[in-house]
């Protein structure tokens, strides 16, 4: 691989046609006459209004998909927001009960503490703080995140690597936190629940100076709970803390930290094997663990930043940003691998470690934003840098009594002596830094017709090793363009299209463990956006269509070991639509509907990704019922065609040599809950999960050698009673 390759000819092409159209919005900004943008109404405030401010299941403005806060029918992609409404009605409590109910996203939990993400058929890995962010590491989500610090969640799927740092061209999940607010406002929820759950979350807000001008908010949890899962239990301790302070009229200071642990006793490292040796498939209690007595997994996340924002004159305004992250994973695992025989269930051999992650990530952003003045028309600018560094270090330290053999799973009780963690030791330490510069443009060419242009370079560098082989990579000034239009038919509908180019640099290594090359492809959208009762809801119909190439594949596992190796896959085409209504149908009804179909194919047109259903459908919705002042009851549905994976071949009974094909067949989980202000400021939610008590399999993500899976939650419940004042 070429230490700086040269970016394709296309690439060549549309930036320098992007740039033409982007940097005289510069000259245009500096040029333009003081006098004539002093008159321009355009608001300088802290951004777009809070979703817990307004009750609604529609999320207002959005900054994910630009710095620029765009509107519904502004932005020329898909852009899904679950507000604080939807999190509470539905006791959204970690990203992964989000993520299930957002239009076109997966949540692929292969295992009970470590969680991939996928839409439109790829993986998720763009996650952002408020705008801010990176690539998560590994492509996934170790122990559970909650969502009790944040006021909504934004989800731009396609492309976004103008914002993001790559094209990626699933998703980015963009966390939205809390802010304090100037009036003084606390709560606090306590939740009890099935397999012995408890839960507290307080949230106090308000300005702790007599002027107003420093204003503080403090969120705090705690949750304890058992589960379905033999021997599984899982503690949580949440705080976050926010100060805001206005320095100036026009300064606003902010400081804020987040730490969350989640600590798992007996957690699943992979699964339940899918199938038997004769190819049949297994079937599974529920409550089966492969688990050991002994293990644990225990993961801390922290979370601090620094922001200043500037209003300057014109409307403009700046804003500096400064995020550190930080993970740490601790964890002795056992892990159970192999193929049982269908007569007697044995088959299946002993895999014991410990495994550390430390992660310290540092983003720096700045921006500046504002109107401008241009052939007599007012357009937006945005134009702003960022840097980060990302520190990776990890260590599996492997266990004694690795290959030996264990009993069935139906005797399986997880008592196994714990080993000495002293059979072989490997791992990683390998550092990514990132600088980029980037500048977009909203162009308003005429009343009804808007162009948004941007170009984003980035420069990227890696160095370190992973499991004795060397990670060291640098790409120089890569282009990362991007262009769309919107098209307003008329004050309710408006068309767009956009076009982003993928530039995603991999994690994955191939057999001489040397990463993949980066992936590189193009990501087309063109869709309807409307806005119907005053605006009070909000549709979306998206066509989409993405070519990548050298996207990685599993190849097989490193010898002696349960460690995979990839390949780059060339010609991966996904294509599809998006349907989404989410808004006040009634003054007494909220819904949220989403549909997604998407076709994934190789370059000889076959399925790519059989895992990934073809048809995906959320639905939920609240009514306040009439006659009863403070009950209201609603009802959630998510529903998934079949998926299936090819694991592998038979090697006994009559179907020997035979490829075996491991089915979840399509299901649909409903959810119910229903909600009363019994008291001034008292209110009592009860929750039930599953309530046709489906079985099904979390995920097919996993397959060939590593072929494992469980099942999901069954019939479950949670009452939770809050006080707001």
């Amino acid at each position: 691989m070429s230490p700086n390759p040269e970016p394709l000819f296309r690439r060549k092409a549309l930036f320098t046609a992007i740039l033409c159209v982007t940097l005289p919005a510069v000259a245009a900004a500096q040029d333009s006459e003081p006098t004539i943008l002093e008159v321009l109404d355009v608001s300088a405030e802290r951004g777009p209004v809070s979703s817990e401010a307004t009750g609604s299941y529609t999320g207002g403005a959005t900054t994910t998909s630009m710095k620029m806060a765009l509107g519904h029918r502004e932005t020329p992609q898909a852009v899904t927001v679950v507000t604080r409404e939807q999190i509470d009605d539905f006791a959204l409590n970690d990203i992964n009960d989000v993520l299930e109910g957002t239009t076109g996203v997966t949540v692929e939990s292969v295992e009970t503490d470590r969680t991939y993400y996928t839409a439109r058929g790829f993986e998720i890995n763009n996650f952002q703080y408020d705008g801010v962010g990176l690539p998560a590491v590994y492509d996934n989500v170790q122990g559970e995140l909650d969502t009790a610090f944040f006021d909504r969640i934004e989800v731009v799927r396609g492309a976004n690597g103008l914002m993001a740092g790559s094209g990626n061209p699933a998703a980015t999940v963009n966390f939205i936190r809390k802010r304090p607010t100037e009036e003084t406002s606390a709560s606090v929820a306590v939740t009890g629940g099935s397999w012995g759950r408890k839960r507290i979350v307080g949230d106090v807000s308000g300005a702790v100076s007599e002027s107003g001008a420093v204003r503080a908010r403090v969120v705090a949890g705690y949750e304890d709970k058992n589960s379905y899962l033999d021997r599984y239990s899982n503690e949580k301790q949440m705080f976050y803390g926010v100060l805001e302070a206005d320095l100036t009229d026009t300064t606003l200071l902010t400081l804020g930290h987040a730490i969350q642990t989640s600590d798992t006793d007996s957690p699943l490292w992979g699964a339940l094997p899918l199938f038997y040796t004769d190819g049949t498939a297994t079937d599974f209690a529920r409550s089966t663990s492969t688990a050991s007595d002994w293990s644990y997994w225990d993961n801390t996340r922290q979370n601090s930043f620094v922001e200043l924002q500037q209003a300057l004159a014109g409307g403009w305004r700046a804003k500096g940003s400064v995020l550190r992250l930080e993970k740490d994973s601790d964890s002795e695992l056992f892990y159970q691998y192999g193929t049982p025989d269908p007569q007697t269930g044995e088959g299946l051999m002993a895999y014991p470690s410990q495994y550390d992650l430390d992660i310290e990530q540092w983003v720096a952003d700045v921006y500046a934003t504002g109107p401008f003045i241009l052939a007599n028309r007012t357009h937006e600018l945005v134009i702003g840098a960022t840097w980060s560094r990302s520190e990776t270090v990890d260590e599996s330290r492997y266990g004694q009594g690795i290959g030996n053999p264990l009993p069935p799973l139906t005797q399986w009780d997880g008592n196994y002596p714990r080993p000495a963690f002293d059979n072989g030791v490997a791992g990683s330490d390998w550092t990514d830094r990132e600088t980029a510069t980037y500048a977009a443009a909203r162009w308003t060419l005429t009343d009804s017709l808007t162009a948004i242009t941007g170009l984003r370079l980035t420069w990227l560098e890696s160095k370190g090793t992973s499991y004795g082989a060397a990670r060291n990579t640098r790409y120089h000034a890569v282009e990362t363009p991007y262009a769309g239009l919107i098209y307003d038919l008329n004050r309710d509908h408006s068309v767009y299209v956009s076009y982003t180019e993928i530039f995603t640099p991999q994690t994955e290594v191939d057999i001489n463990r040397d990463r993949l090359d980066p992936i590189d492809g193009v990501n087309y959208e063109l869709g309807l956006k409307s806005e119907f009762l005053a605006d009070r809801v909000n549709t979306t119909v998206a066509l989409f269509r993405t070519e990548q190439q050298n996207v990685a594949e599993v190849a097989g596992t490193f010898s002696g070991t349960q460690d995979a190796y990839y390949r780059g896959m060339d010609g991966i085409q996904s294509e599809g639509v998006e349907l989404e209504f989410v808004g006040e149908v009634t003054d007494r009804i909220q819904l949220f509907a989403g549909y997604t179909y998407v076709n994934i194919e190789d370059a000889e047109g076959d399925p790519a990704k059989p895992f990934v259903p073809e048809h995906l459908a959320q639905l939920r919705g609240t009514w306040e019922v009439p006659g009863i002042e403070g009950l209201e009851v609603g009802s959630e549905i998510r529903w998934q065609s079949s998926i299936t994976q090819e694991q592998g071949v038979a090697t006994t009974g009559p179907n020997a040599g035979s490829i075996i094909i491991t089915e979840q067949e399509s299901y649909a989980i409903v959810d119910l809950m229903a909600s009363y202000d019994f008291a001034r400021h008292w209110n009592a939610t009860l929750n039930v999960n599953n309530v046709t008590d489906e079985k099904y399999i979390e995920s097919l993500k996993k397959f060939g050698t590593s072929a494992q899976g469980f099942y999901g939650e069954p019939a479950n419940a949670s009452l939770t009673v809050s006080w707001v004042y």
